[in-house]
């Protein structure tokens, strides 16, 4: 049997070199893999085409083939790649470079082969393709930089809206400062809103006053524990709701004597 101690010259050496050239693809194998988790953990902002599941979802479904990117005639969909700081090799759009034109035959859907943009879900009762449905993301304001809340008449988010006055509306209240003029302040309407990014495009100041952020991040959540008692709508959504009652050491006392007594204080924030 063979040992390094008994080997050739020659083969001593091409042992060594083979030993290094594994050594180094290991490094590089590691250092590679490192950079991937850094970019999925770097992923919570990212916007997905229309239809795209829930994220985590989507990125166990979705297999990277780029059908979606070759399908949109805007080139708004790209992979990302490494240094874009997302999961690599996933589909994306950055709506202040491009945005989604919101195409009414979606052509970015139907062509997944994995459901990984789920077609349902840009379906209207017809079972007909209906881009309104998309949930891409929700616009946001930043009522600072906007300057239509500065008194300076501006409507460029509003008129690139594709669903005019559904989706952004205009909100008129006078001007205290002149006294004469009026603010034109737009209001987005997250529940109609698609997250197309047309609007963040159109932002006339130097970095976007209005942005869409993905739905999950720019939205709260209610809960079960308010609901909207005039909306029938909102019923259901709690009709599966377990009720509970919560108890501390301070439901013996009074209110007042309970915030007058620092003892009472101290077991409510225990």
């Amino acid at each position: 049997m063979k040992t390094e101690q008994n080997l050739p010259t020659n083969e001593r050496r091409k042992f060594f070199l083979t030993i290094a050239r594994a050594t180094g693809l290991a490094i590089l194998g590691g250092l590679t893999w490192s950079a991937y988790v850094d970019e999925v953990k770097a992923s919570s902002l990212i916007l997905r085409p229309p239809g795209a599941l829930k994220e985590e979802n989507f990125l166990a479904t979705c297999i990277k083939c780029g059908m979606c990117v070759e399908a949109c005639p805007f080139d708004t969909l790209k992979l990302a790649r490494p240094g874009d700081n997302k999961p690599l090799g996933t589909p994306f759009f950055i709506p202040r470079e491009i945005p989604c034109y919101m195409c009414t035959d979606i052509p970015c859907v139907p062509v997944c082969p994995t459901d990984a943009l789920n077609i349902k879900s840009v379906q209207n009762e017809n079972a007909k393709l209906d881009i309104s449905k998309a949930q891409m993301g929700v616009a946001v304001i930043d009522d600072n930089s906007c300057i239509a809340f500065w008194g300076i008449q501006c409507d460029a988010c509003y008129r690139a809206c594709p669903l005019l006055g559904e989706a952004i509306s205009i909100e008129y209240s006078k001007n205290e400062r002149t006294g004469k003029h009026a603010f034109l302040k737009p209001v987005v309407h997250a529940d109609t809103c698609t997250g197309c990014g047309l609007c963040e495009k159109a932002c006339v100041t130097q970095k976007a006053a209005i942005f869409v952020l993905p739905r999950n991040i720019a939205l709260g959540k209610v809960g079960d524990h308010y609901v909207q008692g005039w909306n029938k709508e909102d019923q259901k959504r709690v009709e599966n709701a377990l009720g509970e009652t919560t108890k501390t050491k301070i439901s013996k006392d009074s209110a007042v004597d309970s915030l007058n007594n620092s003892k009472d204080m101290e077991d409510l924030l225990k």
